[in-house]
Parts: C-alpha cells; structure tokens; sequence
C-alpha cells in the first residue's frame, strides 16, 4: 500500500506540472498580457506601450524562464525604471530593492500579487477557500446521508412504487440547474411570511456569522442539485446487488431481508457511490460559482470570477493550483478507499 501511494503521488505531481503549465501559457497569451497592461497602466496606450510595460515588467520573456520564476526555480525578475520606480515579480509594497527576495513562487510558499484585491494572493486564496470548505462541509453534511438513504430505499426492491417515487425524484433534482432551484428558492423564502420568519439575512452575513436563517438556502441549492446524481449512482449499484447469487443463496436460507440489506448487500452495493461521492469535491470547489454569486457568498468561486474578470493572473494561477491539487488527492483518497471497500481488489 505504501508504494501504491509513493507512485500515485509521484503522477500526482507530473500531472500537477503538465497542468499547471498549460494553465500557465493559456493566462500568459499576449491578449490576456495586453488587458493586464492596459489595465494597470492606461486603457488608452499604444501598442507600443503596451510592449514597454510588459518588458519592463518581465511579461516578455521566454515561457520556460516566466513558469520558473512562478515555480521559484529560476531567479525573479527586476527592474528599476527611468522613473526611479523599482518593479518586479518578487517586488511587494514596503519592500526596499535590498529586502526583495531573489527567490518568489510557489517552492518558496509565494503565490504572488493580486492585481485586483492589491493583497498577497495566499492571503486571498485561504480566506475565501475556508468561507467554500465551510459551505463545502454542510453540503456534504445533507447531501450525502440523504442522497445514499433515496438511492438505497430505491434500489432494495426494483420496480416499486417507492422506487418510482424516489428515482423521479433523484431525476428532477439532477436535471434541475442550481441557478434555477436557487431563483425559486430565494423567491418563495424571501417573499412569504413563513419565508420571512425563517429565512433572514444573506449568505454575506454567513460569512462572519454563519446561521440557520442566512446559511440554509446556499446549502440546501447545492445539496439538491448533487444529491440525485448520487442517488441514482446509489440505486443501480444496489439493484445490482440485490440480484447477485449470494444474495438469493442468503434468501434461500431463510435470512431476513433487514439483515440482507445491511450485513450482505449494503458494502458491495456502496463501492461505486464513494467514488461518485469523492467526485464531488472538485465539483464543489469550483462548481459553486454560480451559487456564491446569487447569494452574494464570497468563497472560492467568487474569487475565480472576479480573476477571471480582472484579468488577474497571478490570482488565476493560484486558483487554478489549488483546483489541480483537490481534484488530484480526491483522486488519490478514492483509489484508495475502492481498495479496502472491493475485496477482490489487492495490490501486488
């Protein structure tokens, strides 16, 4: 087991380079270098100025050199200006040309400069990556125990009315966006008077003080939206258990059906969900955005609009690194967990 870590990890790791350098080149085409400029400098500047404040800030240099300065394997770039001005990639605000470090990037823990919050971007990434992984584990929280109890409850006997029921459900949840569950959510809540005595504040207060009234919504339209997928991952799984020999051999030999649900069918038929469920993770760190910007939520989505939009790409970049790395240990957590759930899985 440990060697199959060592070499998951190791593939791991050139995934996260090959990735994370095509995300690299794609935010350092020269459009997007172009809005940069025009952006921190002058919207009205000439081409050719626009090809001065790139060089003089480093932007124009080979490929390889720039993603080894964001890396911090290759010596930042520096520069003092005709103005006096002295501009770089290791170059923060109070920083002096004698306390500038050679070295910035991510070996160093340096994430970079944030052009549109005017912050260190590690500062920005962890603080709305907590306000997501705490809406992240409430949705799980719902999400999961209710999606494995529909899909199993569907699934013990194929073709019943409760299988119906459920699996109509699990349909409509699934094929139902999140920006629409969420309008309709924010406009019965917010508008009746049941929705008014319940549902007060906004998931902004939830930031700073997180509470049933201002928390459940955002929680509950995330929540719906993947539970169905899971049910339904969950019922096949189980109605294919459920019509396995040993399961007919138990029957045969008089065991009750609670005990054939439970002590016989419920592991095997939980093998294909847990990969499913790990899936979600990814999903929710980067597929909230809608949800964090209808409810006004500030988290990690939100931060990746307001990259993307601003055209900050040292923040992209981040975001971008630590998408790469949740998808990649969610990954390597499910391998590892269909090893102890599938027995006839070993390594060698």
């Amino acid at each position: 087991m440990g060697l199959f870590i060592l070499r998951r990890f190791g593939v791991m790791l050139l995934t996260a380079l090959c990735l994370t350098f095509v995300v690299f080149f794609l935010t350092n085409l020269y459009p997007n270098l172009e809005k940069l400029a025009k952006t921190q400098g002058n919207q009205r500047m000439s081409d050719e100025q626009v090809q001065t404040w790139l060089d003089n800030r480093g932007y124009s240099e080979p490929l390889l050199t720039k993603y080894g300065r964001w890396l911090g394997v290759v010596p930042g770039f520096t520069k003092t200006l005709n103005d006096g001005q002295f501009v770089g990639t290791c170059v923060r605000p109070g920083l002096t040309p004698e306390e500038t470090p050679r070295f910035c990037g991510i070996v160093q823990g340096d994430w970079g400069y944030s052009t549109r919050f005017k912050a260190d971007v590690d500062e920005i990434i962890w603080k709305r990556l907590g306000n997501t992984l705490y809406l992240m584990m409430w949705v799980m929280i719902l999400m999961v125990p209710s999606a494995l109890l529909v899909g199993v409850l569907a699934g013990m006997r194929e073709g019943s009315r409760t299988d119906r029921s459920l699996s109509t459900f699990s349909i409509l949840s699934t094929a139902t966006p999140e920006y629409v569950s969420g309008v309709i959510f924010i406009a019965v809540f917010t508008s009746s008077t049941v929705g008014l005595k319940w549902f007060k504040g906004t998931a902004t207060q939830a930031m700073e003080q997180p509470t049933f009234e201002n928390f459940f919504l955002p929680v509950l339209t995330i929540a719906l939206y993947g539970m169905g997928y899971i049910a339904r991952m969950t019922r096949a799984s189980m109605t294919e258990v459920m019509t396995a020999q040993y399961i007919r051999t138990a029957r045969l030999k008089g065991v009750s059906f609670p005990n054939i649900v439970i002590k016989h069918a419920l592991r095997n038929a939980l093998i294909a969900p847990f990969t499913v469920i790990m899936l979600q993770f990814p999903w929710l760190l980067n597929g909230v955005v809608i949800v964090e910007s209808l409810f006004n939520y500030k988290g990690f989505g939100w931060v990746l609009v307001e990259a993307a939009g601003n055209n900050d790409i040292q923040l992209l970049l981040a975001v971008s690194v630590v998408s790469v790395f949740v998808v990649l240990i969610t990954q390597l957590i499910s391998d590892i967990g269909y090893v102890y759930l599938n027995p006839r899985i070993r390594i060698s």
